[in-house]
């Protein structure tokens, strides 16, 4: 017999072929909430499950799955969703798909770069609201992205596919880790110690750090104040990364120039004073919303739960 796979969202049809063949899959038409997925799991008894970021499972969830669910596969790189912990102590394997997402989310937060500084969000507004007249040779004018120094907070996969992106445009890189990546993977790239000491040489500043503890609101008003005044942020990690009452606050004084926004501390309802700025970019977290990174990571996630309910390692644990 196939093992049995609640897979909680819906998924691309490559994804719904391969799930079909390896496993007994049943599909959700819609995405589950928390209680939704759990009243399901309590009914099929699945050996695994298949969700992502929009289902929830704290501890108190893990604790009301059935004993037959052996693996919590999330099609997304982020795991803040999932007390990791908790299904470890009931002895249930949590993956992740880090690898399938890197391409798209570094090309998105290239575009937020770009859109951000070029004030595309205003520009697109005066056309389609009613550009009636030509622009002075002062009005409006944007940075110029090629050429300037870009600071890189996290260096793990999408940050350095950030990096490969900025080269193109020769813009010189720095970075910020916890530890400093080897000379090979570095591609020439700065590093520094302490987020402290990189900000102050930054013209635009892109977060790529995971949401932990320590990460939560690291970028505040003490920190927005060491960069340069009139510098771009890019964040397409995780909202939580940014204090958004300094952010709002910088944005509105000059000391941003502008900034590009994928993730917020409230989604999907997000402060409607950023909203209202002009001077921001914003999309509704979309960095692996393309066709091919979708079916990517249904396609990690499915390998991932076979390879476990096969009594093989899992190739993403967490």
């Amino acid at each position: 017999m196939k093992p049995s796979v609640l897979i909680a969202r819906p998924v691309p049809k490559a994804v719904v072929d391969y799930a079909s063949q390896h496993f007994d899959a049943v599909f959700s038409e819609q995405t589950l909430a928390t209680e939704q997925a759990l009243e399901k799991a309590q009914a099929l008894r699945p050996s695994g499950i298949v969700f992502g970021g929009h289902l929830k499972l704290p501890a108190e969830a893990i604790a009301r799955l059935p004993d037959s669910v052996r693996v919590l596969s999330t099609t997304s790189v982020g795991f803040d969703h999932i007390d990791v912990e908790a299904a470890r102590k009931r002895g249930i394997v949590v993956t992740n798909a880090p690898s399938a997402i890197t391409d798209c989310t570094a090309d998105l937060a290239f575009m937020l770069l770009l859109c951000a500084s070029r004030r595309a969000y205003e520009y697109s507004t005066l056309v389609r609201t009613g550009w009636k007249r030509n622009l002075g040779f002062d009005e409006m004018p944007g940075m110029r992205v090629s050429g300037k120094t870009l600071g890189i907070y996290g260096m793990g996969r999408i940050g350095r596919a950030v990096a490969q992106r900025a080269r193109g445009f020769n813009m010189r890189v720095l970075y910020h880790d916890v530890q400093r990546l080897p000379e090979e993977l570095e591609q020439g790239a700065t590093y520094y110690e302490t987020l402290e000491a990189m900000l102050p040489h930054c013209d635009a500043l892109t977060l790529h750090a995971p949401a932990t503890p320590e990460t939560k609101g690291v970028i505040d008003a003490r920190r927005l104040a060491l960069l340069p005044r009139g510098a771009v942020l890019v964040n397409a990690a995780r909202g939580t990364l940014v204090n958004e009452d300094d952010l709002i606050e910088a944005l509105r004084s000059g000391q941003l120039r502008a900034a590009g926004l994928d993730t917020f501390q409230r989604e999907p309802d997000p402060d409607p004073r950023l909203v209202e700025l002009p001077n921001t970019f914003l999309t509704p977290h979309i960095g692996g919303a393309t066709e091919e990174t979708r079916t990517g990571l249904g396609l990690r996630a499915l390998e991932n739960v076979r390879e476990v309910l096969s009594g093989k390692p899992a190739l993403d644990p967490l």
